[in-house]
């Protein structure tokens, strides 16, 4: 059934994908909130930034780009926007640990994968019959988890910069403005991260690593315009898509927690709650 659902879903055109993709992912932020609080959203920031190193192996045609464009694209954005939730409703602290425990998400993953390939594969006379359909599966973990170490790098290194310039620059823009034009300090700090994220994640990947290593680095005009600004807009628009979602966020906290910050100009009575329970 998944399969037929699967199939389907590859019918329609990969704009509409898109669509889907970020609907759902941006609509899962508040009910996760809802459900869990902080921890939701450390939850949904450690699957996003696992999931996306995982989707950035598969790129896919899009009608407005010359050359295929890798996906990743979505997940990474709704990372961000569980970043602005959590530095509008809970303070910075608590926003910085859910950066870090993304980044510690990545690197788990990778470690209990590495050990996993790690076991011999079976021969097809120790599989027998019965589990014949586990023996080309090694080779499809292999393709999946076995890290790239440039591109682990790369990723790794844009995510921690441009997550922390996020945070950073949402608080600037909260200074100016206090409790009004959330969707200023969301859309702005977004926008600017995810700027520092596309340059610093696709100059190292595809040019400076690549290059130091010997190999034909990206061509400089592919980088710019498909890589760079070419995906850039896609996260510009989510950016502008993510202003209502942090509203409704908000909406969507557990009742005590709206109650603080409804009570409070500045949301660090949260951060030291949350610091307290953690």
């Amino acid at each position: 059934m998944l399969s037929d659902f699967i199939a389907y879903l590859n019918t329609l055109p990969p704009e509409i994908m898109l669509i889907v993709e970020m609907l759902v992912c941006f609509s899962l932020i508040p009910v996760m909130l809802r459900l869990f609080g902080p921890a939701g959203m450390f939850v949904y920031i450690a699957i996003a930034i696992v999931g996306a190193n995982i989707q950035v192996l598969k790129a896919v045609k899009f009608a407005i780009f010359s050359d295929p464009t890798a996906l990743g694209t979505v997940l990474m954005a709704s990372a961000y926007l569980c970043t602005d939730v959590l530095t509008e409703y809970y303070g910075r602290a608590t926003a910085r640990r859910g950066i870090w425990l993304g980044f510690a998400a990545m690197l788990l993953m990778t470690c209990m994968m590495m050990l996993a390939m790690g076991y011999r594969p079976m021969t097809p006379a120790e599989a027998g019959e019965a589990m014949a359909w586990a023996l080309p599966n090694h080779d499809h973990i292999m393709a999946l988890f076995l890290p790239a170490p440039t591109l682990l790098a790369a990723s790794m290194t844009s995510y921690l910069i441009s997550q922390f310039n996020d945070v950073m620059v949402f608080q600037k823009i909260r200074a100016w403005t206090g409790t009004r034009h959330m969707w200023l300090r969301a859309g702005g700090s977004t926008a600017i991260s995810a700027l520092i994220d596309n340059i610093i994640f696709n100059s190292l990947a595809w040019v400076v690593f690549p290059w130091l290593l010997g190999e034909q680095p990206l061509g400089l005009a592919a980088l710019i315009f498909t890589y760079i600004i070419g995906t850039y807009w896609i996260r510009l628009a989510m950016a502008v898509v993510e202003a209502p979602f942090i509203y409704l966020a908000g909406r969507f906290l557990p009742p005590e927690d709206r109650q603080r910050y409804r009570r409070e100009d500045l949301p660090s009575p949260l951060t030291a709650a949350t610091t307290a329970t953690a």
